[in-house]
């Protein structure tokens, strides 16, 4: 359903002429057709797509750093446009209040007590929060709930 959509996006985007969106859609339906051919699959789960997608928001993160730290301003603004376009095919997030909420709620229903047992909260949190939630930010919340912070 999610790579139908960025499908018709992508010809919707091509019929514009809507160059920085042609471009993203572009590099991601190839980035899906791999992992198509990967798995054998003809059509990808949701789940695969919103993998890929997160795999291109990080490279696009990344790449915005890089940029910023070799004063390439230019390079920046276009990353950034990407990661725009990339963003408006994840699901609506989650505020970090109710992302909190679920990590007490998990550390309760684990037991967990200590940063050790980190493993195993973010085992039972991470399905719980996928696509809902940057990784990153979970770990670091979890972290402070485990340290006491």
């Amino acid at each position: 359903m999610l790579e139908e959509k960025i499908l018709e996006d992508f010809k919707q985007a091509m019929k514009d002429k809507d160059a920085p969106r042609v471009s993203t859609l572009s590099f991601l339906r190839s980035e899906l057709k791999n992992i198509a051919i990967e798995k054998r699959a003809a059509k990808l789960e949701d789940v695969d797509v919103l993998t890929a997608i997160k795999k291109q928001i990080k490279q696009r993160q990344d790449s915005i750093e890089q940029f910023t730290a070799g004063s390439r301003a230019d390079l920046v603004e276009k990353e950034s446009k990407e990661l725009e376009i990339l963003k408006s095919y994840l699901p609506e997030q989650l505020p970090e209040g109710k992302i909190k909420e679920i990590i007490d709620q998990v550390v309760t229903s684990v037991g967990a007590k200590t940063a050790q047992d980190m493993g195993k909260v973010m085992k039972e949190l991470l399905p719980k929060l996928s696509g809902r939630a940057d990784n990153k930010l979970v770990s670091e919340l979890v972290k402070q709930r485990l340290s006491g912070v």
